[in-house]
């Protein structure tokens, strides 16, 4: 078990729930977009939000914007540790930062300084596109050997300042090269894991790359708050993050729904009811099993661990609850009466 750190309310590590995180896409220094942008991710289950700290503009604004959102915000900074020093002062709830790259010992010292002082945790963010030259040419490319070799230099540089309360990423665009990243950070560190698989595109194909590698570190224990990164809006990336958890098992956060795949038994139009029945559980947030079936000769049955159901046949369709038949529905209320009985659970 990794050790745990808090990221303002949030734990992360030591056996505390999976958190989900997202990164906003306004100009930082634009308080009201950005607020009002944290405020929709909140609202979609974000639980810690991240903001771009490019300049001064973007770590003063920091404070303003911390003062009217509830979840932890952490500042991603760049080289600049000035900002990080900022940002601090500002009353951000971490700091996002590579210590081997803002410069001398003297300033990664006064960074980890005003961090202990604040109670911050520092988040050390190793990633395959900014691999330190040396690593590259030692390793022969971006490896799962150079990322966690990079991330143990900046370890290192922390540790001699008497500073530990760290929490370790590192990402590649590449799945295989990720998982085994932090496969082998897993196993030689006891630092938490944020967890994620960088530059994977567009929702398609970004969210099928973040279930493999997310979803299957999850699945081996592995990871402590998670982002899954795509080029689209972030409310995408945290209901993609809920998807993952719930489909690893880690968490039960509202409904999940099951639906069996059509076959020549299907008499009802099956694809057409699932997804209305997916859009109507988006307004229930029960941490419950709901299974559409095709099939009421073996979609009860088959369907058996779901809290509740229903199998269409011609015509009509059963109506099920953890696998026993509850009664027969004529075809036009099957949904209306599934959502009848999930409003008694």
């Amino acid at each position: 078990m990794t050790r745990q750190i808090h990221v303002g309310g949030v734990p992360v590590g030591g056996g505390a729930p999976v958190s989900i995180q997202s990164m906003c896409n306004t100009p930082t220094q634009d308080v009201a977009a950005t607020v009002a942008q944290i405020k929709r991710l909140e609202s979609a289950g974000c639980e810690i939000i991240r903001v771009a700290v490019p300049d001064m503009a973007a770590a003063e604004a920091v404070g303003e914007i911390r003062k009217r959102i509830t979840i932890p915000l952490v500042v991603d900074i760049h080289f600049d540790y000035k900002l990080a020093l900022e940002c601090v002062w500002q009353g951000c709830d971490a700091v996002r930062i590579n210590p081997g790259n803002i410069g001398s010992p003297d300033r990664v010292a006064a960074v980890a300084d005003a961090c202990k002082g604040k109670k911050l945790p520092i988040r050390i963010g190793v990633n395959g596109g900014s691999l330190e030259k040396p690593l590259l040419a030692k390793y022969g490319g971006v490896t799962p050997e150079a990322l966690v070799e990079s991330a143990f230099g900046h370890i290192r540089l922390l540790e001699d300042c008497g500073f530990s309360d760290i929490c370790v990423s590192l990402k590649s665009s590449s799945v295989p090269i990720t998982m085994k990243a932090y496969q082998r950070m897993a196993l030689e560190s006891d630092y938490p894991l944020h967890i994620g698989v960088t530059e994977t595109g567009t929702p398609k194909m970004g969210i099928l790359k973040s279930a493999v590698g997310i979803g299957g570190l999850l699945a081996l224990g592995i990871g402590d708050t998670i982002r899954v990164s795509l080029s689209a809006d972030p409310v995408e990336e945290v209901r993609a993050a809920r998807d993952i958890l719930k489909a690893a098992g880690v968490r039960k956060d509202g409904p999940e729904l099951i639906s069996c795949p059509t076959c020549g038994r299907t008499k009802i139009d099956l694809i057409a009811l699932a997804h209305e029945v997916e859009e109507r559980l988006k307004t229930v947030d029960k941490p419950i099993t709901v299974a559409v079936m095709g099939c009421v000769v073996n979609g009860p049955g088959e369907a058996s661990s779901a809290d509740v159901g229903i199998a269409g046949g011609v015509g009509e369709g059963l109506l099920f609850k953890k696998g026993e038949i509850v009664k027969k529905v004529s075809q036009e209320l099957l949904v209306d009466e599934l959502f009848q009985l999930i409003e008694t659970l």
